[in-house]
C-alpha cells in the first residue's frame, strides 16, 4: 500500500509543525511549508525522517499569490524525485499570522495583510494545487474559535476565518465530484507563539481563559496536532464540509 502525503503549510512551528509530526507518527509523508526560517524548518524535517518517513520543506509566503504557479511546479518535482508520485493526499490550509487591532484602529494595510495570508491566499494556493491532489483526498481549512465568540481586537482575523468557513462548504460541494471531502477545524487559544505568545506567557491570560473553557485549562498544541491528523485520517472519510470547533468548551 502507498504511504499517504500530506501538505502542511506553515509547518516548521506552532500547530502546523505538531500536525505535521503527528501526521508521520502514523506514516504519513509530509511536504512542510516555511515562510522564512529555513534552519527551523530543517530541524522538524529530520525530526520526521526520524519517524520513518520522508519529508521535504519548501519556502512559501502564502500572501504571495504570485509565487503560487512556481510553488506548484516545485511541489510536482518533489513529488516525483522523493516520492516517485504525480499526487499527494492531503492538505492542511494552516500557515497564518494573528493581528491584533480594535475595529476603529484596524488599518488597510492590516487588513489587506490579513484578507491576502488567511482568504486569498489558502483560496487561490488550493486551486493551484487542484491538479495534484488525488482524487478521494482531503483538504483541511483552518478556522479559530473566534469566528464562534468575539473578543477585541480580531475583528479582521475571524471576518477571514468566517470566510474560510463558508469557502469550505463550496469546495466540498464543488469538489465531491472527485471525492475530495473538505472540512475546517476550529481551534480554542492554544499555547503557541502565535500571536506573540500571550496565551502561552501571559498567566493572568492563561488563567481567564481556563477558567472560561469548561475542561478547566487552555489547549496545547498536542490538543490540536492530534485533532488535525485525526480529521485527515481515512477513519473520518465520511465527514464532509464541516466544521470541527476543538476549544475544549471554551465560553460554552
Amino acid at each position: 500500500m502507498t504511504q499517504p502525503i500530506a501538505l502542511v503549510t506553515g509547518g516548521s512551528r506552532g500547530l502546523g509543525k505538531n500536525a505535521a509530526l503527528k501526521l508521520a507518527a502514523k506514516g504519513t509523508g509530509i511536504i512542510l511549508t516555511y515562510n522564512s526560517n529555513a534552519e527551523e524548518a530543517q530541524k522538524v524535517v529530520r525530526e520526521i525522517e526520524q519517524k520513518g518517513v520522508k519529508a521535504v520543506a519548501l519556502q512559501l509566503n502564502v500572501g504571495d499569490i504570485s509565487s503560487f504557479a512556481a510553488f506548484t511546479h516545485e511541489v510536482h518535482e518533489q513529488l516525483k524525485q522523493v516520492w516517485q508520485r504525480e499526487t499527494f493526499d492531503y492538505l492542511l490550509n494552516n500557515a497564518g499570522i494573528g493581528i491584533r487591532a480594535a475595529f476603529a484602529e484596524t488599518t488597510e494595510a492590516q487588513f489587506d495583510q490579513l484578507v491576502n495570508i488567511h482568504m486569498k491566499g489558502p483560496f487561490f494556493l488550493t486551486q493551484n494545487l487542484l491538479p495534484l491532489l488525488k482524487n478521494g483526498g482531503r483538504i483541511l481549512n483552518v478556522s479559530s474559535g473566534l469566528t464562534r465568540f468575539c473578543q477585541p481586537g480580531y475583528a479582521v482575523y475571524a471576518s477571514m476565518k468566517g470566510a474560510m468557513e463558508v469557502l469550505t462548504r463550496y469546495q466540498a460541494k464543488e469538489l465531491g465530484a472527485r471525492g475530495i471531502a473538505v472540512n475546517i477545524i476550529a481551534p480554542g487559544a492554544i499555547e503557541t507563539d502565535f500571536g506573540g505568545g500571550q496565551v502561552r506567557d501571559n498567566e493572568q491570560i492563561n488563567q481567564y481563559i481556563a477558567a472560561q473553557t469548561a475542561l478547566g485549562r487552555v489547549g496545547l498544541p498536542d490538543d490540536i496536532g492530534d485533532a488535525m491528523a485525526a480529521l485527515l485520517s481515512d477513519e473520518l472519510g465520511w465527514m464532509n464540509a464541516q466544521r470541527v470547533e476543538v476549544s475544549g468548551g471554551m465560553f460554552l
